[in-house]
């Protein structure tokens, strides 16, 4: 490994593998771009399964598990990359379960619905106890500010807002579209309750946690889980919150900042980001690879 002046760059999984038991990957960004899968990422978790580490895929996806094994395998990624997968989905679901017999508002595409099953009652805004939140309907059009009636009209009820998905941003091929946390963090800025449901928070981290401890067959110690991800604000600061180590994924959302025109890591633009950064990575490499 060489080194940078602040995370020391890792050029792959494989020197680093030794010493972690545990892997909680990110999956959009890291595994795939949305359109397609990275085979080079997926063949690093498979050799790391192989040497008797366990895998958590950890995603800011609105949607229950189940719904991104089906994803993941329309898109190519084996599921022999994986042991279990959590998503904020599912921690919206449980804070869903938390809130039985309140009826709620939902807030993002039809896609998203699966998670609300047949026993949740979904009203009009005027009508909802609470909003649930897990994109915009139309995300290849809309931006946050389409959404500032609706974010007046949850003020002046004093709603609560579960975010499904924390990301501001994620890619979809080479662009960027928003997320359900564009939205949530808008309502935050207008003074709105939000509980978000996924990273960097901490109750995704420890229902991940809490997973990997159960394929092991015991407790797992922080510093032998290593999280993986392309997101400062989502990935890297979850991970520092919980006391687990970190690698950041520089060919992810970051890539323009990160990369130079040859497609790798660029020392200077390196150093730049990371030295305002909001919290700093472990290691850092261009993408993942064995």
């Amino acid at each position: 490994m060489t080194k940078t002046s602040l995370a020391p760059r890792a050029d792959g999984l494989a020197p680093l593998a030794p010493r972690f038991d545990v892997l909680l990957c990110d999956i959009w960004g890291v595994l795939h771009n949305g359109v397609r899968a990275y085979a080079a990422a997926s063949d690093a978790l498979v050799r790391f399964r192989a040497g008797g580490g366990r895998v958590v895929l950890v995603s800011n996806a609105p949607r229950p598990n189940a719904e991104v094994v089906r994803q993941l395998a329309t898109l190519g990624v084996p599921d022999g990359a994986y042991d279990a997968i959590v998503t904020s989905g599912d921690v919206t679901m449980d804070l869903m379960a938390e809130r039985a017999g309140q009826s709620l508002h939902h807030i993002g595409p039809a896609r998203d619905t699966p998670m609300f099953g047949d026993g949740l009652a979904r009203v009009a805004l005027e009508g909802a106890d609470y909003v649930v939140c897990t994109g915009l309907l139309d995300d290849e059009t809309e931006t946050p500010e389409d959404y500032r009636a609706a974010i007046a009209v949850m003020r002046a009820r004093g709603l609560t807002m579960i975010c499904a998905n924390p990301d501001l941003v994620v890619e979809r091929g080479h662009r960027l579209i928003y997320c359900a946390g564009a939205i949530a963090d808008a309502y935050a800025r207008a003074g709105g309750a939000v509980i978000y449901a996924g990273k960097p928070h901490a109750p995704i981290y420890h229902k991940a946690l809490a997973v990997a401890a159960a394929l092991r067959g015991g407790t797992v110690a922080p510093e032998r889980v290593l999280a993986l991800g392309d997101a400062i604000r989502t990935d890297v600061t979850g991970a520092r919150g919980v006391g687990i180590p970190v690698a950041f994924i520089a060919a992810g959302i970051h890539a323009a900042e990160l990369l130079g025109g040859d497609g790798e890591l660029a020392p200077d633009m390196v150093e730049d980001f990371l030295g305002s950064a909001s919290a700093q990575p472990d290691f850092i490499m261009r993408n993942l690879r064995w």
